[in-house]
């Protein structure tokens, strides 16, 4: 394994007790053995959760492994989303009281494979399709030059699934099994019972795809963020874009200025908006007021409405 984090940084180590983040803890520990924290969540949604966790604490011990477990509560409503919102809520305040900047997960080959596959068949655009990268923010609106910016690492996305496994299962250890991945109507599992019966699919190229997909994406926001310096101007709360790049670009300053003046739609609505402007049709979208004005776009926040 490669470690994706600087020589002397702490790492904490996401181990939910399953296969893969069991292998990426025993696999961190070996890298470097006296920087590695590890951390369990307990959602409290299934019983065995917190045994769970105490297995994966039993075992930490043993190697030496720092480990602390935390009790999440999730709210009602979309439990997945909701449960991931609370885990990694608790993680990153985890990391801050304990100075960790970096984060290991266990995202590996076939997990990357499978998201590639399910958002093609959703239509995603290219930040959709390059996936799972190796290394992001964990707070979107931090800066990288921030120093307590935190970073979300996933150092096994060349291993398959099966490698994992074969690896906790040498070193004696029986790992968890999360029952959502047994429920067919799941549809990663969906996804991974299809890729499994495709044997001219090759899970490792698929994910090499996603990893080009990665880099083009980064070509691209390096792109916008040369074409936002050169084309935008900001004043008195507005911003006054004169469009020059291709529309992908276009897209990507669109939706930072968007995100700047407080709004958030989606992309396909910025697509739609940008092909408005691009005929000389203005527009309203997620409270922001856009217009033309000769070869610019110039966008200002909605003023209230009076009662």
């Amino acid at each position: 394994m490669a470690p994706l984090w600087p020589q002397g940084t702490r790492l904490g180590v996401a181990v939910s007790g399953g296969p893969d983040s069991l292998a990426l803890v025993l696999l961190a520990h070996a890298a470097r053995p006296d920087m590695i924290k590890a951390a369990s969540v307990d959602h409290g949604l299934r019983a065995e959760s917190a045994a769970e966790c105490a297995a994966v604490a039993a075992l930490c011990a043993k190697h030496g492994i720092p480990h602390v477990s935390l009790r999440v509560d999730v709210p009602h409503g979309n439990l997945q989303d909701n449960a991931r919102s609370a885990r990694y809520s608790a993680l990153q305040q985890w990391m801050k009281q304990d100075a960790i900047r970096y984060l290991a997960t266990a995202h590996h080959a076939d997990d990357q494979a499978e998201t590639l596959l399910m958002r093609l068949n959703r239509a995603s655009g290219l930040a959709g399709l390059a996936a799972i990268r190796p290394v992001r923010l964990l707070d979107e609106a931090s800066a990288e030059d921030d120093p307590e910016a935190q970073y979300l690492i996933r150092p096994l996305l060349g291993w398959r699934k099966a490698e994992l496994e074969a690896l906790v299962s040498t070193a004696g250890i029986e790992p968890a099994r999360d029952p959502s991945n047994r429920d067919p109507q799941f549809d990663r599992v969906r996804m991974r019972d299809a890729l499994a019966k495709a044997d001219w699919l090759d899970p490792l190229s698929i994910a090499a795809s996603a990893k080009h997909l990665s880099d083009a994406l980064e070509g691209l926001e390096w792109a916008a963020e040369c074409e936002w310096n050169a084309q935008v101007r900001e004043s008195g709360g507005e911003i006054e874009y004169t469009p020059y790049a291709p529309k992908a670009v276009q897209l990507m300053v669109l939706e930072r200025a968007f995100k700047q003046l407080g709004g958030a739609p989606r992309g396909g609505a910025v697509a739609a908006l940008r092909d408005r402007l691009a005929s000389g049709e203005g527009g309203n979208l997620a409270g922001v007021l856009v217009s033309v004005e000769g070869e610019s776009w110039r966008l200002r926040r909605e003023p209230p409405r009076r009662s």
